[in-house]
């Protein structure tokens, strides 16, 4: 998608097509910077599992291979149970777990709420009406500050933007005061309530509004993608094969496609340009969330041709941004990681040496559990609600019996065949944090990482390896993620900064290492976080802070 990039820059930005083409070779290292970058660019790209990093890492050849002779780390942890998009961006800059950041999952019930639809959304005002189709994007429910708003709280001179292919990947990492914060609305580039749309994202929206308007043909498949391009039947669907072909208009096809993540670089890059960001009196940041790679692995996979090309596209786009960085001048800091790991879709891993993997049987939700147990105990009404890890006790159960319903529940729940554990609030609340590698932790310390008393459940459900919570394939969504195992967990980190001396660190470390990280890279000084910092440099001096 680099042409796709340099296409939507010439009208977003309006950059001479002769400066596009002037991209200055990357400096060889020498000794690691001891100067405060003058940007720092966070990138996540949703659904990059450590995985999908170790299979695609030898054929990148552009943006990613650029990132790659940098600081690697492919042992890098989501290191919580609820391995979802909202809770792992919200550590990616916070350098808090969820259980501190308020982000549990990406939805949770609270029956409290005045609307019908008790389902909160993570990045949502419940209070400004609608229904949870239908809401106003909020950073309301972050209860911590990002590296982005302890910048600006120590120089409020920074300047700090987010843009992003889903609202929620912006509003976590973006935090709380961003000067400039969009993200795909399903048309459009689209910001936060009363938030006026600058011209650049205006140029924006109309050059990606002219490529959405147009049919998109059969994308490159790269020789390497050529054993991978296998039909699948999974429900009534056959994929495995597919190359991103869109008829005009077809705003979902686009969503889930590497045009997305194309124009979210292009305007990112765009942003850079039309606000000087790098070019001021303090160090400035911005997020950037690559949302594609999730679309895609929820409605084709991670094994077939639409995610191979997909990875191809990434490395091309993440290329040509970089190269616009280049031009610029600026003396920049690129961070890249995921918010959370994936594995496959069941059809293809069962034919593929798998034969454990299994969809959820309905016998092991809540509904018919719940359903269950208030015939047998003679509790009228629903007894149990919630979606898929976090049950929750209803309302309407009799506080004399709500011990024994959930003593009951979490019976039940265990004695299913594809639940792993079942652990009550009272449970997780008495387990101390982890301290020990992500690696080694516990299930009910992983689920620890993701209770906050406040918005978790009554119950806390963790289903066994290989089943996955996709009960019936559907158009749009034959994978997911979501648990407490480590093909969910493990994402890479990566530091890229010209003049950084590159090495590689196989051992673990966890996405909350980010942001005190990137703090100390900028001589920022913070306290009070779940994560620590990395040293990135490659010999005997040490880029954190003493004591």
């Amino acid at each position: 998608m680099k042409s796709l990039l340099l296409a939507l820059l010439a009208t977003a930005a309006a950059v001479p097509a002769a400066a596009q083409t002037a991209t200055p070779a990357p400096a060889t290292p020498a000794a690691a910077p001891r100067t405060p970058p003058k940007l720092v660019v966070a990138i996540s790209v949703d659904q990059f599992s450590a995985d999908l990093f170790a299979q695609y890492r030898n054929h990148f050849t552009d943006g990613m291979a650029r990132l790659l002779t940098g600081v690697v780390f492919p042992s890098g942890y989501q290191s919580h149970a609820a391995t979802e998009t909202c809770p792992g961006h919200s550590t990616i800059l916070t350098g808090m777990r969820p259980a501190h950041t308020g982000i549990i999952a990406n939805n949770w019930l609270d029956q409290k709420v005045g609307r019908a639809d008790k389902t909160v959304y993570c990045a949502e005002d419940e209070r400004a009406g609608g229904d949870h189709e239908h809401y106003t994007p909020s950073d309301l429910h972050l209860k911590v500050p990002t590296l982005g708003d302890m910048m600006k709280r120590a120089d409020p001179r920074s300047r700090v933007v987010a843009v992003a292919g889903k609202d929620r990947a912006a509003i976590m990492m973006g935090g709380h005061t961003t000067d400039q914060i969009w993200f795909w609305g399903g048309q459009n580039f689209i910001s936060l309530a009363a938030r006026q749309e600058p011209a650049v994202v205006t140029r924006a929206n109309a050059a990606v509004g002219a490529l959405l308007a147009r049919p998109q043909e059969a994308l490159p498949l790269p020789g390497y993608c050529t054993a991978l391009s296998r039909p699948i039947a999974v429900g009534e669907q056959t994929l495995g094969t597919g190359r991103f072909e869109r008829a005009a208009g077809d705003a979902k096809a686009f969503r889930a496609s590497p045009a997305l993540d194309g124009a979210v670089f292009a305007l990112a890059a765009a942003m850079i340009e039309d606000m000087k960001l790098g070019r001021g009196p303090a160090t400035d940041l911005i997020a950037v969330g690559a949302s594609a790679t999730d679309y895609v692995g929820h409605a084709d996979g991670t094994q077939g041709s639409e995610m191979c090309i997909q990875m191809a596209q990434l490395d091309e786009s993440l290329g040509g941004f970089l190269a616009e960085l280049d031009r610029t001048g600026i003396d920049y800091e690129v961070m890249l990681t995921a918010d959370h790991g994936a594995h496959d879709m069941t059809e293809r891993q069962q034919q593929r040496a798998m034969p454990m993997e299994q969809h959820v049987a309905p016998a092991a939700t809540a509904k018919i559990i719940g359903a269950a147990i208030g015939h047998d105990l003679g509790i009228a009404g629903p007894v149990l609600l919630g979606p898929e890890t976090d049950v929750y006790l209803a309302d309407s159960v009799p506080a004399a019996r709500r011990a024994q319903v959930l003593t009951e529940a979490k019976r039940r729940f265990t004695a299913q065949p594809q639940v792993a554990a079942a652990f009550t609030r009272d449970e997780l609340a008495a387990t101390r944090m982890a301290t020990t590698p992500p690696e080694t932790w516990t299930l009910i310390e992983r689920a620890r990482a993701s209770f906050d008393p406040e918005r978790s459940g009554d119950l806390i459900v963790l289903l066994r390896p290989r089943v996955t919570t996709v009960a019936a394939p559907a158009p749009g969504y034959v994978e997911t993620h979501g648990s407490p195992w480590d093909y969910d967990r493990r994402v890479p980190i990566l530091f890229w900064r010209k003049g950084l001396a590159g090495f590689e660190q196989p051992l673990s470390v966890e996405t909350v290492d980010i942001a005190p990280t990137l703090a100390a890279t900028i001589g920022l000084r913070v306290s009070g976080l779940d994560g620590r910092c990395l040293d990135l440099d490659a010999g005997a001096a040490d880029t954190c802070p003493a004591g």
